[in-house]
């Protein structure tokens, strides 16, 4: 994985790689039971309270802690161009939705791209203040998505059959 941050352009960058064609990555990125089984880095776990994954939908789910404690999240998608890319805003929310200000909101940018069984993952999530991305960083981001895609590859690896 590559992983890098740009506090000049207020951006973070991730690049991974993943062993499974770009048709079954897509699934896992953009359906609710796929995203459910990889989403949150381990101990927890998320769940999709709704998800409307469209232009102008937003997916709201939660990150539930081992002791039940859930972090809301929205995810309002901008543009989608199917097997290819899509964009959005993303957010911490209550269990309604509703963004909570005292938080900083990114604009996430994810491409797919095939070669042979392959398909890497280019993510660009850029920030509307350096503060915003300090405290992202600070929060844990890096240690939290990195241990969520190795969930992912965890579930590719013991046969993970995305037709669902």
């Amino acid at each position: 994985m590559d992983f890098s941050v740009d506090m000049h352009k207020k951006k973070i960058t991730v690049k991974r790689e993943f062993s499974l064609p770009l048709s079954q990555i897509w699934d896992a990125w953009t359906k609710r039971e796929l995203q459910d089984q990889w989403w949150a880095p381990n101990p927890w776990k998320a769940k999709t309270k709704s998800l409307e994954f469209g232009e102008g939908g937003s997916w709201i789910y939660a990150m539930v802690g081992p002791e039940g404690q859930k972090q809301w999240a929205r995810a309002d998608f901008e543009k989608i161009n199917p097997l290819k890319s899509f964009s959005g805003l993303d957010a911490f929310c209550d269990e309604n939705g509703n963004i909570n200000d005292s938080l900083p909101v990114s604009k996430w940018s994810v491409h797919f791209s095939e070669k042979k069984n392959t398909t890497l993952v280019s993510i660009e999530i850029k920030y509307a203040e350096l503060n915003d991305l300090e405290t992202i960083i600070n929060m844990g981001f890096k240690e939290g998505f990195t241990a969520a895609l190795e969930n992912l590859d965890r579930i590719i690896e013991r046969d993970f059959s995305l037709a669902i």
